[in-house]
């Protein structure tokens, strides 16, 4: 096995986990300060700065929102922020300037700039959660905070052009739980052309199922977790999950048929 080059930085990402159990502790402002402006700085899709980040401070808030997420941990999260995409703001600005925002003059809330804002909300994200860590937090990505779209931009008083993309909850870790397995390299990163080999494919990742179903998450720490496979075939065929998500971003005001 070939070793990896270390240093802080790739160490930092090599060792990532999610952690979902916190210590009653608070987190120091500077610290705070910091990864918010590490999160700034990341990249930005032609400059626009198409998202904006939400610290959640209300407990009762908190609550609401680990209860739209079915998990009680988001509510002991020493801080929690909610990144959404943003082209409100620039509709603001736009307006400001003569831009007939509510005509087809205005394209800020077409297809493509609302995946390159979600792109962008998620940089900024990542980047806020590298410096967490980098600094001893412990940190989890919170996908389930979509389980009730709506209900969240009701919570947070979410503008048109705006969208939820994903939550972080951030804390002195209570928990050490194991890495969870990676794919094999062979199948994830290719050169100069895509192999699209199925059976190449699958024999590659036959030790990999393995690998992960012999991984025991601390969410049930008793039971391994199912196969790669058999985790991929049960989410392929969720159409629910899509025809929500299209249905909430047209009730935001983006066009994501354009």
């Amino acid at each position: 096995m070939t070793e990896y080059m270390h240093n802080p930085t790739v160490d930092v990402l090599l060792d990532r986990r999610s952690i979902r159990a916190f210590q009653q502790e608070p987190i120091d402002p500077q610290i705070l300060t910091t990864i918010e402006a590490a999160a700034q700085h990341a990249a930005s899709s032609q400059y626009l700065n198409d998202w904006s980040a939400i610290r959640i401070l209300d407990h009762t808030l908190k609550q609401q929102i680990a209860e739209v997420g079915h998990q009680p941990y988001i509510a002991d999260a020493a801080a929690l922020y909610v990144f959404v995409l943003d082209e409100y703001r620039n509709a603001v600005i736009a307006r400001n300037s003569g831009v007939a925002v509510d005509s087809d003059d205005f394209t800020l809330n077409n297809s493509y700039r609302f995946s390159q804002a979600q792109n962008d909300a998620v940089l900024a994200l990542h980047a806020m959660e590298t410096a967490a860590e980098s600094l001893g937090l412990g940190c989890v990505i919170l996908g389930s905070i979509l389980n009730d779209v709506p209900r969240l931009i009701e919570l947070m008083k979410l503008p048109e052009y705006t969208y939820p993309v994903l939550g972080l909850a951030i804390g002195k870790p209570a928990q050490q739980p194991n890495l969870k397995p990676r794919l094999p390299r062979s199948v994830q990163f290719f050169d100069n052309a895509y192999n699209s080999d199925p059976e190449l494919m699958l024999q590659r990742m036959s030790e990999f199922n393995e690998e992960v179903h012999q991984y025991y998450d601390l969410r049930d720490a008793a039971h391994p977790v199912p196969t790669y496979d058999a985790q991929i075939a049960q989410k392929a065929v969720d159409q629910g999950v899509l025809e929500r998500g299209l249905g909430h971003a047209r009730a935001q005001g983006f066009d994501i048929e354009r």
